[in-house]
């Protein structure tokens, strides 16, 4: 049996661990100033992570596609389209389910701050997507191709 991460794959591994946390790190941007801006509206907690971790979601993708995993080119509209609901049914589910548990929690229970609660719940969420996204979602074929 192969390792995932064998020892000639770990500096490609760890290039890509670093390139998945810089477009991380872009959305944790754009989730944080989505729910800033809706729970500044007065909309429930809640609901406005959900809607932030969505737009958050879409945002990863692309810069998935684009710089993460660019070179698993996606040859054609549909297969892109195939991967993105992947990725929705993949990271997107456990982001948006790990969000709405931890953030009932922190927010509800421990009385976090709702920013602070959506920083945590990305760390928790982070490393189970990065191998979701890995190994199912921008997964190469035999040949390298996808």
């Amino acid at each position: 049996m192969r390792r995932v991460f064998g020892r000639n794959q770990q500096p490609k591994a760890m290039h890509r661990w670093l390139r998945f946390n810089f477009v991380g790190l872009i959305g944790v941007a754009v989730q944080l100033s989505v729910l800033q801006i809706l729970i500044s509206g007065k909309l429930d907690y809640r609901v406005a992570t959900l809607v932030a971790v969505e737009m958050a979601v879409l945002n990863n993708f692309f810069w998935h596609l684009r710089f993460t995993w660019r070179e698993r080119h996606l040859r054609s509209p549909r297969l892109v389209l195939r991967r993105l609901m992947e990725f929705h049914l993949a990271n997107g589910l456990v982001s948006l389910a790990g969000s709405w548990t931890l953030i009932a929690l922190l927010v509800g229970r421990a009385r976090l701050p709702v920013i602070a609660a959506n920083i945590l719940s990305i760390v928790a969420c982070s490393m189970v997507n990065f191998m979701l996204a890995e190994v199912l979602v921008f997964r190469a074929t035999e040949r390298g191709r996808v």
